[in-house]
Formats: structure tokens, C-alpha cells, sequence
């Protein structure tokens, strides 16, 4: 878990050097159209059941619901609403949450080794040996990365 939340504290400082040299904690570069309350980022299946900030999620469908709430307290020179919080909702219920990190189009090359999925879908894939699973949502060129534990 360790490991996990030291990719997304380390993504998330690349992303605030690479695009805001000047910018408020608060402030998206300008070409990361960052929504500022709760929508829906989609529907994804989870092929196997995971660890989402250490509660166990199950296998099986989910909307994904992005939060309002930063990730992180804020901290001078990072970029807060770049790391927020997802919901995993099923049966209108919120199953679990996790910390998602929001990458801009012109960045995620350097971020993500596969062809991003298209503007408006989603992929779930194994990573590091099958020991996370990634949700990896794309709307309209904003990409927003979620890693879970397998387990």
C-alpha cells in the first residue's frame, strides 16, 4: 500500500512541476479540464476483487463516481485537485472508495506505457505482475488513473 501511495504522491508532484510552475494549490494546468464537484466518470467491471483504501471491493460492476473531496491535504506547490477521491457505487450504494489521479492528455504518455482507452471508455488491466489492477477512465482527453491492491 506503501508503494501505492507513493506512485500517486509522486505522480501527482510530476504533474504540478511539468504544468504549474505558478499556479495555486487549487488551480489545473490549462489543459486539464478538472471538474470541481461529484460526476459520474462510468460504469467499469472488476474482474477480480481488490483492496480500495484498504476495505475489500468485490468482484463484479461498478459506476465510478468522482468526489469533490482532495486526496491529500494541501501541501504549497501541489496541485490537490489533481488527487481526489473516487466512489465504487453498486446497487446505489457506495461500495468503496479510492484515491484517483488525474492526468491531462499531453502527460499521460510519460504516465502510461498503453494506448490510452478511448474519449469516453474505460479499461480495467492487470499490472506488476498481477498485483494491481488499474482503472484507467478517459473523458474527453482527461485520463484518471485508479490503482487497487489485488487481493
Amino acid at each position: 500500500m506503501k508503494q501505492l501511495i507513493g506512485l500517486g504522491v509522486t505522480l501527482a508532484w510530476c504533474v504540478a512541476a511539468a504544468g504549474a510552475s505558478s499556479a495555486s494549490a487549487q488551480l489545473a494546468p490549462a489543459d486539464v479540464d478538472v471538474p470541481m464537484g461529484e460526476v459520474a466518470l462510468g460504469n467499469v467491471s472488476l474482474p477480480r476483487a481488490v483492496m480500495a483504501d484498504g476495505q475489500a471491493l468485490s468482484a463484479g460492476s461498478y459506476d465510478v463516481r468522482l468526489t469533490a473531496r482532495s486526496a491529500a491535504p494541501e501541501t504549497t506547490g501541489a496541485l490537490n485537485v489533481l488527487e481526489r477521491w473516487v466512489e465504487f457505487v453498486q446497487g446505489g450504494e457506495v461500495r468503496g472508495q479510492e484515491v484517483v489521479t488525474i492526468v491531462p492528455a499531453s502527460e499521460i504518455g510519460e504516465v502510461a506505457k498503453s494506448a490510452a482507452p478511448g474519449s469516453g471508455s474505460a479499461r480495467v488491466e492487470m499490472l506488476r505482475e498481477n498485483e494491481y489492477l488499474r482503472v484507467w477512465i478517459n473523458q474527453g482527453g482527461t485520463h484518471y488513473l485508479i490503482h487497487l491492491l489485488v487481493g
